[in-house]
């Protein structure tokens, strides 16, 4: 098995469950260079990700593919068959990266991860990952997995920094990948880190992302549609100094987005 390589910045779909406009989000997202497109079952809309992966001129090997296997189809038996399932909707034969969406619902690591080497072992996805997990749940599956955790999905942005999963991530040689990135423009308003975008002449959103994109292992997937895609592509230009680092890692304000009460972290 190949090492996961994972672009700087990758393109979330969650919440953009409007079929046409997901389809051709993923057209213009790969037009304008993207190669990381990420999906959940949670997120019914993998049959649109898939039709946009069709419409565009980009060959399917030259785009990472991931998707999350739900809570509720956690049981050994189901992961397989909803895999299944999702390489349908999507039009694959695999993908690239299946996450563990939650360790919640039906989710027992001594059951559920080995059915994720099972699926690994029938070729349905490339590499495994985890998301939402705490560093100690992190840290069991990897006991437990025969595959080596490829990518680990978590809320991560300068107001949720994530610095003990991001260390880990460093260790243990995987990806932290970042979703709500932008905590969805709640922190728009921090005054850091608007004077940031203010010195380099760019928005706040792309000061976010070139904050992560500056991380070690750290890879944003920020959901975006219409104009956005190309704008927070470009923060992929931004190069933030280390006057500008220390000043957003000094960010004292704390906010998570996401934050379930089965959340493992309650």
């Amino acid at each position: 098995m190949t090492e996961l390589e994972l672009p700087p910045l990758g393109l979330g779909t969650a919440n953009n469950d409007d079929p046409e406009v997901c389809a051709q989000t993923v057209v213009e997202a790969l037009d304008v260079g993207y190669r990381h497109v990420d999906t959940a079952q949670m997120y019914d809309n993998e049959a649109a990700v898939g039709d946009g992966l069709a419409r565009s001129d980009v060959a399917r090997e030259n785009v990472v593919l991931a998707t999350k296997v739900h809570p509720e189809n956690l049981a050994p038996e189901d992961v397989v068959a909803s895999t299944r399932e999702s390489l349908d909707r999507l039009g694959v034969d695999a993908v690239d990266l299946l996450y563990v969406h939650w360790p919640t619902g039906a989710y027992d690591p001594e059951t559920t991860l080995p059915a994720f080497d099972e699926v690994r072992e029938m070729g349905l996805t490339e590499h495994v990952g985890v998301s939402n997990f705490t560093p100690d749940l992190l840290e069991e599956a990897r006991t437990i997995l025969d595959a080596p955790i490829a990518a680990h999905q978590v809320e991560c942005h300068p107001q949720l920094p994530q610095d003990d999963l991001r260390a880990l991530a460093r260790e243990d040689d995987h990806h932290l990948v970042a979703y709500s990135p932008l905590a969805r423009g709640e922190i728009f308003d921090d005054p850091v880190l608007r004077s940031v975008a203010e010195k380099h002449g760019v928005s706040v959103a792309q000061v976010c992302l070139a904050w992560g994109v500056a991380q070690e292992s750290v890879v944003p997937i920020p959901k975006a549609t219409g104009d956005h895609v190309a704008e927070n592509y470009a923060a992929l230009e931004v190069e933030l100094d280390e006057e500008d680092l220390d000043r957003i890692d000094g960010i004292e304000a704390e906010h998570r987005l996401i934050d379930p009460n089965d959340a493992p972290w309650h």
